[in-house]
């Protein structure tokens, strides 16, 4: 399918991308190599590829003015986010959905946009407590392109949907491209909805030619890089705050929070011990040695050492609460009778 966004050309001359007709598949795929340095390739007519006009004659500055110019495009970011909140809210939701269903959150990137998405799957369990696979990212090439750039494997739309191949029906698919026409995670998005998953794309562009693919496009308006196409700056930023945002909501949606305390944190070893009883004695007001000494009843789990302390009850009557709960402190505070407080 053609857009306004992109166009393949060879030679000087646009020629027709695979797929076109009609459908998602192939949107902006560059035709196949034709021998060593030959091929197709595609122009993205996307905000990120454009000039920037502020920043012509970077090259000419001193190293400070260079960082001041970078530091002053950074600062429009957050407002970039702050603007698609609602549609980052309607993303969380879906999250939750598909959590709760039993089922899981799949991230699909390439490049900077699929390390973010690493790096945000990767640390979920430990500050949350939960399972690996609530949240599993997929990046175009695998493991050997998270650490060096694989070139041309994110124009793959077959690989994308390879790697969809384990999404079942009821998960969320979390698609993240900066130009929002990224063939690997077209792939993925196409395979997600054939298989009943939810479907979400966070881009930096908000005419992304791969929107009508999700159910839910986060379009990010960060407009022309400092460096013209250099999109790991304000894109690879805007994508790691709506990222880390939207994962935050949903792990506090799910419970994992009490107030704004990590309780998912098991105390694993004495570093996290001592971590997990500040936490206690910030929760409850108690003192260490009577909150260390509710978490070694509780075997090392924070939530049930802090429904025993807020509940004065036991550490099997509080896991008990809990598994009612589905894992909710507040919830399981209710459970056993008690108003839910408000920590301070």
């Amino acid at each position: 399918m053609r857009t306004e966004q992109e166009s393949a050309v060879d030679g000087g001359s646009e020629k027709a991308t695979p797929g076109s007709g009609g459908s998602l598949r192939g949107a902006g795929v560059p035709p196949p190599p034709e021998g060593p340095g030959g091929g197709g390739a595609v122009i993205v007519r996307a905000p990120t590829e454009e000039r920037n006009s502020g920043t012509y004659d970077i090259d000419l500055l001193p190293a400070l003015e260079v960082l001041r110019q970078i530091n002053a495009e950074d600062t429009t970011v957050p407002a970039a986010v702050g603007a698609v909140l609602p549609e980052l809210a309607r993303a969380v939701e879906l999250g939750v959905a598909a959590l709760e269903s039993g089922a899981a959150i799949h991230y699909f990137g390439a490049g900077t946009s699929g390390r973010i998405a690493a790096q945000d799957a990767a640390e979920l369990p430990p500050t949350y407590g939960v399972p690996a696979e609530w949240v599993v990212a997929h990046h175009a090439g695998g493991d050997e392109a998270l650490a060096r750039a694989v070139e041309g494997i994110e124009d793959d739309w077959e690989s994308g949907r390879i790697d969809a191949a384990g999404v079942v029906g009821g998960s969320l698919v979390v698609g993240l491209a900066a130009s929002g026409r990224t063939p690997y995670v077209g792939g993925a998005l196409e395979a997600a909805r054939e298989r009943g998953a939810s479907t979400v794309l966070i881009s930096a562009n908000p005419g992304a030619s791969l929107a009508p693919a999700a159910d839910v496009h986060v379009g990010l308006s960060t407009g022309a890089e400092v460096i013209a196409g250099s999109t790991r700056m304000k894109a690879g930023t805007a994508q790691k705050l709506a990222l880390n945002a939207f994962s935050t909501a949903v792990m506090v949606r799910m419970g994992r929070t009490f107030s704004n305390l990590m309780v998912g944190v098991d105390a694993t070893n004495g570093k996290l011990r001592g971590r997990v009883v500040t936490i206690l004695t910030q929760a409850t007001g108690l003192d260490g040695e009577a909150c260390a000494k509710a978490l070694n009843a509780a075997d090392g789990d924070t939530r049930v050492a802090l429904v025993s302390l807020l509940a004065d009850v036991d550490a099997a009557g509080a896991a008990r609460a809990l598994d009612s709960a589905k894992g909710r402190v507040r919830d399981a505070l209710v459970g056993l009778g008690m108003p839910t407080p408000s920590p301070e």
